[in-house]
């Protein structure tokens, strides 16, 4: 028998793929077979599969996005396969309490959803925009290491009583020559220092990264993507170049609202009936975009609604006038928001940052998509 398509789910780990075969007229999966983790296994077994559904037959491979990143995707598509590869926070999960999971059900489950189209794909990136991300995700990273490293000295101090009087900010300069001004007793001392050293590395490497995310920014493909986006408060250039390389293609959203609900900064709902309840926000799809995006809705909880700093002037300097109006005009409504939700109505600061960042996001993309009238 011949037939028109067929889906292969795959559930892909480091070690081992499991596949298995899925089409509309069987509605059942078939054919599960666990192979070595290479891409290779996965051709071998296509070209197997053509034996039982015939050589016109059309093959559509699909895995969740997780640890192998976008890799398999191009090593499958280099080879004439079509893969996708499905957003998981978008797919059925399976119901009740009492469940078996193994990954021959799984790579059923994800056929099943290809067939079905019961997913959102994930948008595959171009190779610039992969690296770049890497790139500033990296950055990240250190930094994260740098906050661990400078609590570990706070608790150091604390835990053998030396106690920072001279000021209430740490990490000051005057700060930092207090620290080395210490001189604990036998080997306190030495581990001050190389608690230290630690700290000035990861600072002279975080300096030395932000230089060079600068120095991509300037790239033709980003240079004026970039320019307008720091025109918005609380947005310079680290957070929009991960903003436009995280994203890809804005227009692929067809509202704003549907590129708030892809960061997850949309409510969940919970409703039955007449009954309706509201829950948290999602906290499905991008979450690296969501918390820079929170970070910078800090940003509209200072100052004086329609109050433009120095620094937000130069960022603006050279945009259209057009663009700078819209993003005051954004920049004035979200301040002004935050204070009515904090003060008017006694909402807690999280609850109004989230609340400041999903109509931030959706700025951004009127911006990108030129919806700024």
């Amino acid at each position: 028998m011949n037939y028109s398509t067929v889906y292969v789910g795959m559930d892909v780990h480091k070690e081992s793929f499991s596949l298995c075969c899925y089409t509309n007229e069987k509605e059942k999966g078939e054919y599960p077979q666990k192979v070595e983790a290479h891409y290779s296994k996965i051709i071998n077994y296509i070209e197997a599969m053509r034996f039982h559904y015939g050589d016109d037959a059309t093959f559509i491979c699909g895995y969740e996005a997780g640890c192998l990143g976008f890799t398999l995707y191009h090593q499958l598509t280099d080879h004439g396969i079509k893969c996708i590869i499905l957003a998981p926070t978008t797919m059925p999960q399976p119901q009740g309490k009492k469940k078996v999971k193994t990954d021959k059900r799984d790579a059923e489950r994800i056929a099943r959803c290809l067939a079905h189209h019961d997913y959102s794909a994930v948008h595959v990136p171009t190779e610039k925009d992969e690296q770049t991300k890497e790139y500033i995700r990296m950055r990240c990273d250190h930094k994260l290491a740098l906050k661990k490293v400078k609590q570990q000295i706070l608790a150091f101090c604390l835990r053998h009583n030396y106690r920072y009087e001279d000021g209430s900010n740490h990490w000051t300069e005057k700060h930092l020559k207090w620290l080395r001004s210490l001189k604990p007793d036998g080997l306190y001392g030495e581990i001050l220092q190389e608690y230290l050293l630690t700290y000035d590395t990861l600072s002279d490497k975080l300096e030395r990264l932000d230089k060079r995310i600068e120095e991509l920014a300037t790239d033709d493909v980003y240079k004026e993507n970039v320019h307008k986006l720091t025109c918005f408060l609380g947005i310079k250039t680290q957070t929009a170049l991960s903003v436009i390389t995280e994203t890809g293609d804005f227009k692929r959203f067809a509202t704003a609202q549907h590129y708030a609900s892809y960061l997850g900064l949309v409510p969940g709902e919970d409703s039955s009936g007449d009954d309706q309840n509201r829950l948290g926000i999602t906290k499905a799809g991008n979450r690296h975009l969501r918390m820079l995006l929170t970070e910078a809705s800090q940003s509209y909880g200072r100052g004086q609604v329609g109050y433009k700093s120095k620094a937000l002037k130069q960022r603006q300097a050279g945009n259209d006038p057009e663009v700078i109006a819209y993003a005051d005009k954004a920049n004035e409504r979200l301040r002004r928001r935050y204070y009515k939700l904090v003060l008017g109505k006694c909402k807690k600061h999280n609850v109004a940052k989230t609340a400041i960042a999903r109509e931030l996001a959706c700025y951004i993309w009127g911006m990108m998509t030129g919806n700024i009238a």
